[in-house]
């Protein structure tokens, strides 16, 4: 074969590979790990199986190539971030870029991105070595807040963390946006990650909540409360793949039959997780509602009690990468949920941007955020356990309050 019918096939592998990557990103964040199969794949753009095995042999491979484009197209975005002058311009640029990334997917000009959380539900050595390749990409955005003082590696490890996190999770709530609020929504979005939601002269300011039991835990045995405790905890750990039925028996040293005598199905424990949780973030909510004081007071209650359930507790809220492992039908349910729980946590900004305990800021966009990085604290207990918790809980917390870029 000539050099250029050697190019031309190279190039059709490439297009073909391409595509099937496409695809199978697009089930994957449809379906999870789990449901994304080859099978699947191959019917979506009119293959056989077969001819998916000869660009991947296995899942797993596939699973790889599509996480590994994910990490190498937002490390493209790390790049232009670092050349802008500023912290806020770069992170100002790390908002815009991503932004135009899922405006330019929603308009099919460009493939879809896989969502990062689906590493957890690889086997090793993939687990770790994508793993590796995501710390990579941490550690050059982590960067951005250092300023070369090694003092602030601590905090700095928190907002590179609750950046990125905020980035991830936007493509959820921007799928209410249409693609000329885009830019705006960039602006306001960048406003409260830098500069945060707190008023002139107002600081973080917690009042110890009593929460109540859930509603949803009453009435259920022993057994049933320690099995979703022991899920959230290890489908957060380890994704939905990972958190085996064996594995959450093995945390409560019970037997796999017992947990099919509690509960019909894994399925059922993750929605019952979900429902936990939920019903412990409007407890929280609602409580923060009847302390004394403004507006601002209220939400450094309610995030400091969740977060304190993030850290330390022994019922964490359940990630909210989990709703791969629902079907559609239901996981839609759950998304509602949870933009309720954003909704009210808009409500106490928009008081408190009445009262100027808030900042003038899109309170939609921030009850996002916040939402997103309580979600996500439960991936620092790490960082936390090394610290005193109200130190911990104040240092985290100042990311939603004082924002990246406190010194405005």
């Amino acid at each position: 074969m000539t050099e250029t019918g050697l190019s031309a096939a190279a190039s059709r592998y490439d297009r073909k590979r391409d595509q099937i990557i496409a695809a199978a990103t697009e089930l994957i964040n449809e379906l999870g790990y789990k449901g994304m199969t080859l099978t699947k794949v191959a019917q979506a753009i009119e293959l056989n199986t077969t001819s998916i095995t000869y660009y991947f042999k296995r899942k797993e491979l596939l699973a790889e190539a599509i996480l590994e484009a994910a990490i190498e197209r937002y490390n493209r975005i790390v790049d232009q971030a670092e050349l802008e002058p500023t912290p806020f311009d770069k992170l100002h640029r790390m908002v815009w870029a991503t932004l135009e990334q899922f405006a330019q997917i929603r308009s099919g000009d460009a493939p879809p991105v896989a969502n990062l959380s689906h590493i957890r539900s690889l086997n090793e050595p993939l687990r770790t070595r994508l793993s590796d390749q995501y710390i990579v990409m941490f550690r050059r955005v982590r960067r951005f807040f250092e300023e070369d003082d090694g003092s602030r590696k601590h905090l700095a490890t928190a907002q590179t963390h609750v950046l990125l996190e905020n980035l991830f999770w936007a493509q959820a709530w921007l799928r209410r946006y249409s693609l000329g609020d885009f830019e705006r929504v960039a602006h306001r979005f960048s406003e409260v990650l830098a500069y945060g939601v707190s008023g002139a002269g107002r600081d973080w300011d917690p009042a110890l909540l009593a929460l109540e039991e859930p509603e949803t835990v009453k009435g259920l045995g022993d057994m049933n409360i320690a099995f979703l405790k022991a899920a959230a905890i290890t489908i957060n750990d380890w994704g939905y793949r990972g958190a085996s039925v064996d594995r959450i028996a093995a945390e409560l040293s019970v037997t796999k039959g017992s947990f099919y005598h509690h509960l019909q199905s894994k399925d059922d424990l993750v929605l019952a997780c979900f429902d936990l949780s939920y019903a412990r973030v409007s407890l929280a909510q609602r409580a923060a509602e009847r302390i004394e004081g403004d507006h601002h007071r209220k939400l450094c209650a309610s995030v400091a009690s969740l977060l304190e359930l993030q850290f330390y507790g022994d019922s964490p809220l359940l990630r909210t990468t989990a709703l791969y492992a629902l079907p559609p039908d239901v996981r839609a349910g759950v998304i509602e949920r949870s933009n309720r729980m954003a909704r009210r946590y808009a409500g106490v900004l928009i008081d408190g941007i009445t009262e100027s305990s808030i900042k003038a800021i899109d309170p939609l966009i921030a009850a996002q955020m916040i939402m997103a990085t309580l979600n996500t604290a439960y991936e620092m207990r790490r960082w936390a356990e090394v610290q005193a918790p109200e130190q911990a809980i104040k240092t985290y917390a100042s990311i939603i309050t004082r924002g990246l870029i406190p010194n405005r």
